[in-house]
């Protein structure tokens, strides 16, 4: 067997760039310390807040919403299903604007209108407002995130990736933690103007991002070959540095040949069966861990402090695991770890009976952590099999697009009538996990392929 067959599984997934110029290192490492001061603040903060504004309606829940609104039945869960219906729609459509125009002007308005929605949330006098609002909210925030990680991956090599993409996708696992110490301050606010404290969680809220989305016009950079916080030399050496990564040839345009080979292209379907697979766990602890940890025994304020933990020890596994995944340049088993560690909690909670609340919330620690040590390095590493301006914004768009159909059945399957236990909601999330794992197998098989 030649040494090529005997390479291990780990080197597989992408190999090294053999023919890439000589570049001063040290210049190297002071372009790219520019361009993460430049480039990540802006959109880890603008991911954030839309993710707080998409899934801060699980702490309004625990706060009284569902009361007022005369909500019962499932109304809760139609409520989260039909944000996800514009956003999976819009998603692609979204970033090919973005290629057209300039991301900051993009980014900025779809901010401030998601935003305004956000606060229609919390001025809405029936259930059936509080839908329309949460229609507006998919629409406009249906081009951040494809639009955020196509933008990230357009300035950084495959094995910068990973890392770069987990610091932002970390923001949304604060906003979990986050989200729950605002609730927790803003229920507080209960009668002042005449509002409940849950119609502060999202006024205020609301208001922040259109604040933010604002600045964002200013903040937020444009493509490397534009980005005018860089030298002319360092935008030859940035553009330079990319080209020599890139695995296969390069689409910039957008013609009749170039659509029918990213559209027939099998490995963006895998990531969105892997993206789905995992998106389903991000979401359920998004929309349902304050519900869950108050079903335990607390308090509504309780349980927003309580999950404050839960996210923090993710974001820190998240990150973790991509400094590990990028400096190893191996995805596949840290992708496997994860889902093993969350699948573990699931299987904790759907035998929960006779366990005590301790090991209970202990599970939470498993699942919530465990989905989001894989859930970037699966976008990370789709992106990392692409090239192109116009093929790595429209993977990006489908696999968050039709990959949130996972958010679709996360959103359907944790029942009122099966509290505490929910057990439709834990065994499909366990289910899906390892739809997840089918297809990190298989992007590792066509890999591994590769080299023999």
């Amino acid at each position: 067997m030649d040494s090529v067959k005997k390479q291990s599984i780990e080197q597989l997934e992408i190999a090294p760039d053999v023919n890439r110029p000589l570049i001063d290192p040290i210049a190297e490492k002071k372009l790219l310390r520019k361009v993460d001061l430049r480039i990540l603040p802006p959109l880890t903060v603008l991911f954030l807040l839309a993710f707080l504004d998409r899934t801060n309606i699980g702490n309004a829940k625990i706060q009284g919403m569902t009361t007022e609104l005369k909500m019962g039945g499932h109304d809760y869960n139609i409520a989260l299903f039909v944000f996800f219906i514009p956003y999976i729609l819009l998603e692609v459509p979204s970033n090919i604007v973005l290629k057209r125009i300039s991301p900051s002007l993009w980014l900025s308005c779809i901010m401030v209108l998601w935003g305004i929605a956000t606060i229609g949330q919390g001025l809405v006098k029936s259930f059936e407002g509080l839908v329309a609002m949460r229609v507006l909210v998919g629409i406009f925030e249906a081009g951040l995130f494809p639009g955020c990680v196509y933008l990230i991956s357009m300035y950084y090599q495959r094995y910068e990736l990973q890392w770069r993409l987990s610091l932002f996708f970390s923001a949304s696992i604060l906003a979990g933690g986050f989200g729950g110490l605002l609730a927790y301050a803003l229920a507080k606010m209960d009668g002042i103007g005449g509002y409940s404290g849950w119609r502060w969680i999202f006024i205020i809220e609301g208001l922040l991002t259109v604040i933010v989305g604002i600045i964002a016009r200013f903040w937020v950079c444009d493509w490397p070959e534009t980005a005018n916080f860089l030298t002319e030399e360092e935008r030859a050496m940035l553009t330079s540095r990319l080209q020599t990564d890139s695995g296969e040839a390069i689409m910039n345009r957008l013609d009749k040949a170039a659509t029918k080979r990213i559209f027939t292209d099998w490995k963006i379907y895998t990531g969105v069966i892997m993206y789905m697979g995992i998106v389903n766990t991000g979401y359920s602890g998004s929309f349902f861990v304050p519900t869950i940890i108050r079903e335990l025994g607390y308090t509504s304020a309780s349980a927003q402090i309580r999950s404050i933990p839960i996210f923090v020890v993710a974001a820190i596994c998240s990150i973790a695991s991509a400094y590990l995944t990028d400096r190893l340049r191996h995805r596949f088993g840290f992708c496997i770890f994860g889902l093993v560690v969350a699948s573990v909690g699931y299987v904790i909670l759907l035998a929960q009976e006779g366990l005590s609340v301790a090991v209970k919330y202990f599970a939470l620690f498993l699942v919530v952590p465990g989905g989001y040590i894989t859930q970037p390095i699966v976008l990370a590493w789709v992106q990392n099999c692409m090239s192109g301006h116009y093929k790595r914004s429209i993977s990006a768009a489908m696999t968050v697009g039709l990959g949130n159909l996972g958010g679709i059945v996360a959103s359907n399957v944790f029942f009122t009538e099966e509290a505490p236990l929910y057990k439709t909601g834990y065994g499909v999330g366990l289910g899906f996990l390892w739809i997840c794992g089918a297809g990190d197998t298989l992007i590792l098989a066509e890999e591994a392929s590769k080299a023999l």
